[in-house]
């Protein structure tokens, strides 16, 4: 069993639920941004939570199974053809052998997860087949061409598919972001009217945001301390605020460490998945 890459566009990788618990080596967790899509996505084909996927960025993709098999598209929402046919959104599709999937551009939203029955089999690397875009763990992103091995599928449960409950798992994707946040640890090194900017002020999502974090571009924050820090340890959904005052959400792929002051931290990064360039993202909390 495999899968043939006809087109990859901009960015399609091969991620799962990551890899956690390396980050004391320099290792992220990395894995796919909107994990509930995925989720969904493996549950539709009868594959575990764990198992490998494509991840898509906003242009799509298109592939062949030779041995044909049965697809399932969340996330973002998109327009999918079978061998030229229109084929379902958020439910499990039967692909004839050979015949060309092509997963369309994203109508709304930024990334959609494409399920094969019996996952994407690629060597796992730290226990994970996900590909990480800074440190090059994992499969390299995918190229026109390449050849994916699928494993074995399973019966499918429908009883067991998740409701969708990340940013686009079933195709909704919301017009506005808000994450809750809870401040520091390096809160103390900002304004008290940066900290109040941070949680009333609507930013927008930078075209220069990636796997790695969310640029936001609005009301800089004010630092009270211009000292140096020395680097530390960052986590998931850090709100690290460099030099120019603009605030940056670290996602799967960010480092381990940084040297600018992390003014809070997201709870939950999801929503920032399927977050177009433009944007509204706002900030609520305090929770400490």
């Amino acid at each position: 069993m495999s899968l043939e890459v006809v087109r990859a566009w901009a960015l399609t990788t091969v991620q799962d639920l990551g890899r956690p618990g390396y980050a004391h080596l320099g290792v992220p967790r990395s894995g796919a941004l909107d994990a509930p899509a995925l989720r969904r996505a493996n549950a539709l084909v009868g594959n575990p939570p764990s198992a490998a996927g494509l991840e898509t960025t906003l242009l799509g993709c298109s592939f062949r199974l030779p041995a044909g098999g049965v697809i399932a598209v969340t996330g973002a929402p998109a327009r999918i053809t079978v061998a030229g046919a229109a084929a379902a959104f958020d439910v499990a599709v039967s692909v004839a052998a050979g015949a060309l999937v092509e997963i369309g551009r994203a109508t709304a939203g930024v990334r959609s997860y494409v399920a094969v029955a019996g996952g994407v089999a690629v060597p796992p690397v730290l226990g994970s087949r996900s590909t990480d875009t800074l440190s090059g763990l994992g499969p390299p992103r995918l190229r026109d061409g390449v050849v994916l091995p699928v494993g074995p599928s399973q019966p499918i449960e429908p009883h067991g598919i998740p409701e969708g409950s990340g940013a686009g798992a079933a195709g909704r994707v919301p017009a506005e972001v808000t994450l809750a946040v809870r401040l520091g640890p390096r809160d103390g090194w900002f304004t008290a009217a940066a900290v109040e900017t941070l949680l009333t002020t609507a930013y927008t999502v930078s075209p220069n945001s990636n796997r790695v974090g969310a640029r936001l571009a609005g009301a800089a924050l004010t630092r009270a301390d211009a000292g140096e820090l020395p680097s530390e340890g960052v986590v998931l959904g850090a709100v690290q605020v460099p030099a120019d005052g603009q605030p940056l959400v670290f996602l799967a792929d960010h480092p381990t460490t940084g040297g600018y002051p992390v003014i809070a931290v997201v709870t939950d990064v999801t929503a920032l998945a399927q977050a177009r360039p433009g944007s509204t993202v706002r900030f609520h909390g305090p929770e400490r």
